[in-house]
C-alpha cells in the first residue's frame, strides 16, 4: 500500500502497454468509421435544420403576404359597407321626404276638402235662414195686412230685399 507522502511514479509495465494500445485501437476505429458517422448526421440535421428555417421563412412571408390581402380585402369591405350605409341613409332621407310631402299634400288635400265642405253647409245654413225669414216676413205680413198677397211674387221681393242687405246695399 501506498503510504502518506509518498509520491507515486507511474512503472511502464505490460499494462500500461496494453492499455495504450487498447485505447490507440479504439481511437483509430472510432476515427474510421464512428466519427465519420457523427459528422455525416451532424451536418444532415444542420442541412435539415436550415432547410426547416427556409421554409418557415418562406410561410412566414407567404403568411404575411396573406394578411396584407386579408387586411386589404378588409378595408375594401369596409368601405363597401360604409357606402351601403350612406346609400341606405340617403334612400331613407329621401323617402322620409317623399312620406313628408305626400302627407303634406294629404292635409293639404283634406284641408280643402273641409273648407268646401264648411262653404257648402254654410251656403246651405244661408239659404235656410232665408227661407225661414222669408216665410216669417210672408207670415207677418199676412197678420199685418190681413190677407195674402202673391206669395211667388211676395217671395221674390224678400229675397232681393235679404241680398241687398246681405251685399251691403241695404238703403237706410
Amino acid at each position: 500500500m501506498f503510504l502518506a507522502g509518498e509520491a507515486g511514479v507511474i512503472d511502464i509495465n505490460g499494462t500500461v502497454i496494453v492499455e495504450l494500445i487498447t485505447f490507440l485501437i479504439m481511437l483509430a476505429i472510432l476515427a474510421r468509421w464512428v466519427y465519420p458517422e457523427i459528422v455525416r448526421l451532424a451536418e444532415a440535421r444542420q442541412r435539415a435544420i436550415t432547410q426547416q428555417l427556409e421554409e418557415a421563412e418562406k410561410a412566414r412571408a407567404e403568411s404575411e403576404a396573406k394578411l396584407d390581402e386579408a387586411r386589404g380585402r378588409l378595408e375594401d369591405a369596409r368601405k363597401t359597407a360604409q357606402q351601403v350605409v350612406d346609400a341606405a341613409n340617403k334612400s331613407a332621407e329621401l323617402a322620409r321626404q317623399d312620406l313628408r310631402q305626400k302627407a303634406e299634400d294629404e292635409a293639404r288635400r283634406i284641408g280643402e276638402s273641409a273648407r268646401k265642405q264648411i262653404e257648402a253647409e254654410r251656403d246651405q245654413a244661408i239659404r235656410s235662414v232665408r227661407t225661414a225669414v222669408a216665410d216669417l216676413v210672408v207670415v207677418a205680413t199676412e197678420k199685418v195686412i190681413g190677407e195674402t198677397l202673391d206669395e211667388g211674387k211676395h217671395r221674390r221681393l224678400i229675397e232681393r230685399a235679404i241680398e241687398e242687405v246681405a251685399n251691403g246695399d241695404g238703403r237706410g
